[in-house]
Parts: structure tokens; C-alpha cells; sequence
């Protein structure tokens, strides 16, 4: 039988970013160096696939540091947690490693920064979100105001308009942003930027990648999980840019089949916490529905990496 045609554009750099690669092996050292179970305190990333293949290793995943009992390792995830999370661990002399992100870690110390300077802060992101409830922990209460919109800029009733600073969390929209920095900016004309761009270098580029490839698609595919913030801007940005359609799927066997129209073309790409076999296992099912050809399209290239903590390194 003679499959249809179907082009897939394969959108590159895509999928594990370094910080994502440094927290998987955080935790598969911890597991080496104290053996099972090493406990982890949340998600270590937004990925089902990754949570329960390192909870296969031994991995025991937790809310919070009472479900650990005494003696045993834990490991804070990769989004960051509030200055209060250690200082319970180290009150329970509990070992812990912390597999924060060093961007977000960066995040950290600007709002620090920000805050001796006695500016202010601003944390442009998403409430509820880890790295958000991490980043807001790291000051007291008060000092940092969440600001998620356009529309909360004009809300806001600072103290002191002439002393303010922002940040932002790692894993937004590139262009949302910086139409909220905008609105900052208009309003606010003497508002402290971060040193560096807070939006890390791997949400940059994937976004990129989806924005090389969008026009050219009828159908964009995001393979994260619904919990990933960087998986869900993928979709955002891919429908902005100009594919008429755009899904997050946890993997090929979450895709609704009947929105690829044969003789189409359909872009792929995954978030930052995305296993690469998860793309593969996409493609194969594409594979058995139609005729395939891949053309991968690649913005850049990455080679960042960071150092696992000093106490696994040694």
C-alpha cells in the first residue's frame, strides 16, 4: 500500500538543555554515591518520562522535606527553591544537593543584587510556578511584586516609581516579555534592568527555531509535558508565527492523528526538559501513517555546559 506524503520540519536546537542535563545527573550521581533511595523534592524537571525513569533508578519524589526521613539524601529541583527550603534541610541535618539551574541561580543573585541597592523588584513571570516561588523565596516578604501581563504593569502602585528594578523568570515567551519590559519602561523610565538577559539562552533558541520553521507548517508538534512553562511558549510562539496549528504532546502516543492531513507539512520540536528518543518516537509514528521526509532546520548551535555540585564532583 502506497502511504501519503508528509514533510516533517525538524526544528533544531530542540529538546535537553544543560541545566536539565546537569539535574538528570545530579540525581543518577546522588543515586551512585549514596544509593537508593536519594529523595527529590518536586519534579527535578517537568517531565513524566524523566520522573519515572529516574524513580525506576531509585528516585523518591516528594512535596516537601517532612516526607524525608533522617539520613537520607535530597535533591532540590532544577527550578530553584525559596532560601527557606535549605535552611529546614540543614535545621533537620539533612544532606542535601541543590540542582538549581545556574541561570535561574543567576535570577537569584540580580534580585539580591537589586535588593541591598534597595530598589524595588519586579519579577516578571508566572505565578505559582517553582522557579517563580523559588526566585520570590530567595527575599522577604513584600520585596519583589509578580507582574504577568501588560495589563498588571498599568496596576501597579510602587512605593518609590523612581527606585525599582526588575527580573524575570528563565522559561517565558521572548516576545511577551519584552513587550512587558516595554510597558515597565514607559511607565517607569528609571527602572534597573538585569545585568544580563534573564530568559535563558535554551528558551531563546528553541523559540527561534519554531519561529524558522512556523510559516512553512500547517501543524506544529511540542512534545513536553503540560507542567513544562518553555513547552507551553513553544505552542504560543508557533501559532503567533504563523502555523495554523500547534500541539503539546507528551509523546506520539498522545497525538490526535486526524489534524495531519496527508500531503501537508508539520514541524517538531520539543521543550527544554524533552527527551530527544520522545522526537524520535514521533517521527517513527509519523512514519507508519505516511510517506516521510525530514528536513531538519537548525538556528544554532549550543555547547553549554555547567559543573555538577561540589559535592557530587569530588
Amino acid at each position: 500500500m502506497t502511504l501519503p506524503a508528509l514533510k516533517i520540519l525538524l526544528a533544531a536546537p530542540r529538546g535537553f538543555c544543560a541545566g536539565v542535563d546537569r539535574a538528570i545527573l545530579v540525581v543518577e550521581r546522588a543515586l551512585e554515591r549514596f544509593g537508593a533511595p536519594v529523595y527529590v523534592r518536586h519534579e527535578i524537571v517537568h517531565n513524566s518520562h524523566v520522573v519515572e525513569s529516574l524513580r525506576a533508578k531509585g528516585a523518591v519524589f516528594v512535596e516537601e522535606l517532612d516526607e524525608v526521613p533522617e539520613g537520607r539524601p535530597v535533591v532540590f529541583s532544577a527550578h530553584g527553591v525559596p532560601k527557606s527550603v535549605p535552611a529546614a534541610a540543614e535545621a533537620r541535618h539533612l544532606l542535601y544537593v541543590d540542582a538549581t539551574c545556574p541561570l535561574v541561580s543567576k535570577v537569584h543573585v540580580e534580585a539580591e543584587r537589586h535588593f541591598r541597592q534597595g530598589h524595588q523588584i519586579l519579577l516578571i513571570g508566572h505565578a505559582n510556578h517553582p522557579e517563580v516561588v523559588g526566585t520570590m523565596g530567595q527575599l522577604p516578604p513584600g520585596a519583589m511584586v509578580l507582574v504577568q501581563s501588560v495589563e498588571d504593569v498599568a496596576k501597579l502602585e510602587p512605593d518609590d516609581p523612581d527606585n525599582l528594578a526588575y527580573v524575570t523568570q528563565t522559561t517565558l515567551s521572548v516576545d511577551d516579555t519584552a513587550e512587558i519590559v516595554a510597558a515597565l519602561q514607559r511607565r517607569f523610565p528609571k527602572i534597573a534592568p538585569p545585568r544580563k538577559e534573564d530568559i535563558c539562552y535554551a528558551t531563546t533558541n528553541r523559540q527561534a527555531a519554531v519561529k524558522a520553521i512556523a510559516a512553512r507548517c500547517d501543524v506544529i508538534l511540542v512534545v513536553g509535558s503540560p507542567t513544562s512553562s518553555n513547552s507551553n511558549r513553544l505552542v504560543e510562539v508557533a501559532l503567533k508565527s504563523g502555523s495554523r496549528k500547534a500541539f503539546l504532546v507528551e509523546d506520539a502516543g498522545a497525538i490526535d492523528w486526524s489534524a495531519v492531513r496527508p500531503e501537508s507539512t508539520i514541524g517538531v520540536t520539543a521543550g527544554a526538559s524533552a527527551p530527544e528518543m520522545l522526537v524520535g518516537e514521533v517521527i517513527a509514528a509519523a512514519r507508519a501513517r505516511f510517506d516521510v521526509t525530514v528536513e531538519e532546520v537548525t538556528v544554532t548551535s549550543e555547547t553549554v555546559k555547567f559543573s555538577l555540585p561540589r559535592v557530587l564532583s569530588a
